[in-house]
């Protein structure tokens, strides 16, 4: 029987099963095609891609910021060259932050810690159970897995929902509001941007990134990612999958109308709904350990919004497993 199981793949999940390797055996479950989790890459085609969840890296931590240096050194990361436009009204923008991203993608930090771990990706687990001093998951397709300790790094409403009856702890009663995103992935003809990125003063469209401008991919067409606001997506996320026509060209009319592009003909969209993208709202502590059942829990929402939040998570997680 192996030691520990990690679910999900994001930054939080790839940290702490990256740390745990070094001493233990361990697998790795998501129900997503790929690792990543919130920072999560979509391929259009072979080469060219969207980073659809999150956009960039800009670290704020000392000890993450050495983290990404080093990422950074091995040809992982890199900077996103360009100009970014800051429109946003009543909020002073940081030009200190660079931006970086994933040499090929914006998943890279988690494809790079999880290289030589066990990953299998469409598994989604529906239940766990302890009995016997053993952890017993259950997963869509009926299957179940034994280990010996759990990791979760799930959204607080699917942790809630598979773990409540074995954390007593008072941050699974706490009221965690997690903000919801709308993402559309889209391909039109060369717009002629000089422009890398958008952070828009809108209601509905909060930011736009030319993927492009990356360096990633060559082409003659241009590859953008819209996202909306937080306030909007709350708003119409639990009925985007009926309404994803509808909600895809709110968005896109946006950018043209705050962009100030001509209009060209949509050559290809995709709209992905996130309904737990992020907690704005640290809570009093960073991750969850309890020895006598061998579960923890981390992920950002703990710590707060940003990327890095998930690291942090984890990096505090791994100083309480002994």
């Amino acid at each position: 029987m192996k030691d520990f199981c990690v679910i999900g793949s994001g930054i939080s999940g790839a940290t702490i099963a990256n740390h745990l390797s070094k001493k233990y055996i361990v697998d790795v479950y998501d129900k997503a095609r790929g690792a990543g989790g919130r920072a999560s890459n979509k391929k259009f085609n072979l080469k060219k891609s969207f980073d659809h969840g999150a956009q960039y890296i800009s670290p704020k931590n000392i000890k993450f910021k050495r983290f990404v240096d080093n990422l950074i050194s091995k040809k992982i990361l890199k900077k996103w060259p360009g100009k970014h436009l800051f429109l946003k009204e009543n909020i002073k923008e940081n030009k200190k932050h660079i931006k970086i991203i994933g040499k090929n993608g914006n998943n890279a930090i988690s494809k790079y810690l999880l290289k030589d771990i066990n990953c299998f990706f469409n598994s989604e687990v529906t239940n766990i159970l302890h009995k016997n001093n053993i952890w017993q998951l259950t997963f869509n397709d009926g299957s179940k897995k034994f280990y010996k300790s759990i990791i979760l790094t799930c959204p607080f409403p699917q942790l809630k929902k598979l773990s409540k009856k074995y954390i007593k702890h008072s941050f699974i009663n706490q009221k965690i509001k997690m903000e919801a995103n709308i993402t559309i992935m889209m391909v039109v003809k060369n717009l002629g941007s000089k422009i890398s990125s958008y952070f828009f003063s809108d209601s509905v469209l909060g930011w736009a990134a030319y993927e492009n401008s990356k360096k990633r991919f060559k082409s003659n067409h241009d590859l953008w990612t819209l996202q909306s606001t937080p306030k909007w997506a709350n708003k119409v996320i639990n009925n985007n999958r009926i309404n994803k026509l509808q909600n895809s060209k709110i968005l896109i009319d946006k950018f043209f109308k705050l962009t100030g592009f001509k209009k060209s003909k949509i050559l290809h969209s995709k709209n992905h709904g996130w309904k737990y993208a992020f907690n704005s709202n640290p809570l009093k502590i960073k991750s969850y350990w309890n020895s006598s059942l061998r579960l923890g829990v981390c992920a950002d929402w703990f710590v707060g919004s940003r990327l890095e939040s998930g690291w942090l998570s984890a990096k505090d997680l791994s100083l309480k497993i002994k």
